[in-house]
């Protein structure tokens, strides 16, 4: 009986000549055994399986047995009642999903807009290469009829392109209807000519300064229709032509002034992913600029906005917006700010403004566009407070 010993197996009691080592092997190796051999030994039928018996054990056959609950698990009691484990309730399941959707809904569109900003960024610098090796490659840039020969017979031959569009059929090389320029605002009608892209590449006015100085402004490109294609690569652009584009001697000779205007031979407005959104300037849609028509420069840049103060030294410009908006930043250089002019319908940068460049034109001197007319000179920085812009370069 459970009273005389504290050692008890299914199927007979230990006396005190019987050794640890017997008593093991009849021990239950198993849960299901264990049951059996209890069923058994209360009178229920023949256990199966059956351990191996000691021979001092034959006389105890009819002898009746009692387990300890006590040397039972907890999961042991439970099962041999018939009982389910405790788990979790209904609520608690509902209430832990609840928790794990509003953290999903609040982390996602920061997750998701990070990984939409490296894909971009990494389908900029490719489409930068290519256009940079495919202007290299042609003889001129200038000189072509108009826009769709300049895309068929120049463009097309150091370029793989799938589609070719005309001004009225924007949309058959996906490009969407309307646009969100970089201050957030809609552009329900995309320009289709030069003069629309930007009126100040047919300009004329005279002014007179508060110390009695007059000053005349001219400048006048011809205004050609845009043309628009698709690369292999999934990218839709729209391509606005300068036909008689021309050299800077500003710098070749020494001077102090020219026009942007007559330096740009072909401005690219692409779409990285076609008609597909979000179709936002300084998102999935940007800029490329080929300025001059032999020895081409190809610059490419992305909006990033002001420098919040300030600064009077050119050469700290890029360092502050490297502060402001990230490693990745810098202030426009010479054709870098030809192309922020160019495009300033889609950046939204006021006629008023100035765009000091980095590039210097001598000791203390920077050169700076006037953003209503395009008008580039060499001024002295030594005494003035600039405002710069930073970009995103693509190269």
């Amino acid at each position: 009986s459970p009273e005389q010993s504290q050692r008890v197996v299914f199927g007979c009691h230990l006396d005190e000549n019987y050794s640890q080592t017997s008593a093991r092997r009849v021990r239950p190796r198993s849960y299901a055994q264990a049951r059996a051999l209890a069923f058994n030994a209360k009178g229920g039928g023949p256990a199966e399986p059956t351990a191996e018996r000691h021979p001092q054990c034959d006389p105890c056959e009819n002898l009746t047995i009692a387990i300890k609950q006590s040397e039972l698990t907890d999961d042991v009691k439970s099962n041999a009642k018939g009982e389910v484990p405790a788990g979790f309730t209904m609520a608690e399941i509902l209430l832990s999903l609840t928790i794990i959707g509003v953290v999903a809904a609040i982390t996602l569109p920061s997750l998701t807009g990070n990984i939409n900003e490296r894909t971009w960024n990494t389908q900029r610098k490719a489409l930068y290469a290519r256009f940079s090796q495919a202007i290299a490659l042609m003889p001129s840039l200038n000189g072509y009829a108009g826009t769709e020969t300049f895309v068929t017979d120049g463009l097309a031959k150091v370029l793989k392109i799938n589609n070719i569009c005309d001004s009225e059929h924007f949309e058959d090389c996906g490009i969407a209807s309307k646009w969100t320029d970089f201050s957030g605002s809609n552009i329900s009608s995309i320009p289709n000519t030069l003069y629309t892209l930007n009126s100040a590449f047919d300009y004329s006015s005279t002014f007179v300064t508060s110390d009695g100085n007059t000053y005349s402004h001219s400048v006048t490109v011809p205004d050609t229709e845009a043309a628009a294609f698709e690369t292999v690569n999934g990218e839709s652009i729209i391509v606005y032509y300068n036909p008689q584009c021309t050299s800077d001697l500003s710098i070749q000779l020494g001077g102090t002034t020219n026009y942007v205007q007559k330096s740009m031979c072909a401005n690219f407005i692409y779409d990285l992913n076609g008609s597909k959104g979000p179709n936002t300037i300084g998102k999935d849609i940007g800029f490329i600029t080929a300025m001059y028509p032999s020895d081409s420069n190809v610059v490419a840049v992305s909006p990033l906005g002001s420098l919040s103060d300030a600064v009077g030294n050119h050469s700290a410009a890029s360092g502050l917006c490297r502060i402001q908006y990230g490693d990745s930043s810098r202030a426009p250089n010479y054709d870098e700010g030809a192309s922020i002019f160019i495009n300033k319908k889609f950046i939204g940068i006021a006629n008023s403004n100035t765009i000091w460049t980095t590039t210097t034109c001598a000791p203390d001197k920077a050169w700076r566009i006037n953003i209503l007319i395009g008008y580039r000179n060499c001024f002295d920085v030594s005494n003035e407070k600039m405002q710069f812009y930073c970009i995103r370069r693509s190269d």
